[in-house]
């Protein structure tokens, strides 16, 4: 649950019933991930799966990055805009709970098309000369300012970068944080602003959205 679900949950519930319906496979992830993990807020929610999907179809990618795939709700938002002969490669280092996205992937009709990997996803970044279209971050916030320097050079004119959490339960508005992860989303969220490569926008949905275009 987001920081501004906890302050108007009346608003969220009027915009979910306000937005296309929830497809079916996707129904099925939440709520087994409701069952059966500790952390169940960690899913991307019904709104900003939305927000993935739509991005997606807008943008057509070839290519698609995400890190951070919890059970894989996000992954089968992403994977709806990609193009005929795309792929998207989606990273993690949870093996204890890799069973249950990859029970979706196989169920979805694109499963051939996605590249679930546990591996970290800076060896990855270090490693790989791909270009990526798409990119969704949504993992360690500790990790944030690293991946965004590892990512920048594995974009091009038009790729769109999503780093999740940016709000961080309005924590960013802290002079002076004491929590580590806070002081790197603030670190964050200033270069981003201060990039003249890329231009963005933070979109206040659930718990922040920092959205990038690479000019």
């Amino acid at each position: 649950m987001s920081f501004f679900e906890e302050k108007n949950p009346e608003m969220d519930r009027y915009l979910e019933s306000h937005a296309s319906s929830e497809p079916e496979i996707l129904k099925k992830l939440r709520r087994e991930t409701f069952q059966k993990t500790t952390q169940p807020h960690m899913i991307s929610g019904y709104q900003q799966g939305r927000l993935l999907t739509m991005i997606s179809q807008i943008l057509k990618p070839e290519n698609i990055l995400e890190i951070g795939t919890f059970t894989g709700y996000a992954t089968l938002c992403l994977i709806k805009g990609l193009s005929k002969d795309g792929k998207i490669t989606t990273l993690d280092v949870n093996e204890d709970l890799a069973y249950l996205p990859q029970k979706y992937f196989a169920e979805s009709e694109y499963s051939e098309q996605i590249n679930f990997r546990l591996q970290d996803a800076k060896e990855f970044l270090k490693e790989t000369d791909e270009i990526f279209d798409l990119v969704f971050i949504d993992a360690d916030k500790e990790n944030y300012v690293e991946y965004f320097k590892l990512i920048k050079p594995r974009t091009k004119s038009g790729s769109v970068v999503m780093f999740d959490n940016v709000l961080w339960y309005g924590k960013v508005l802290e002079e002076n944080p004491k929590q580590k992860s806070t002081q790197i989303i603030k670190e964050l969220n200033d270069l981003i602003a201060k990039d003249d490569d890329f231009e963005n926008l933070i979109l206040p949905l659930r718990d922040g959205v920092n959205f990038l275009r690479r000019k």
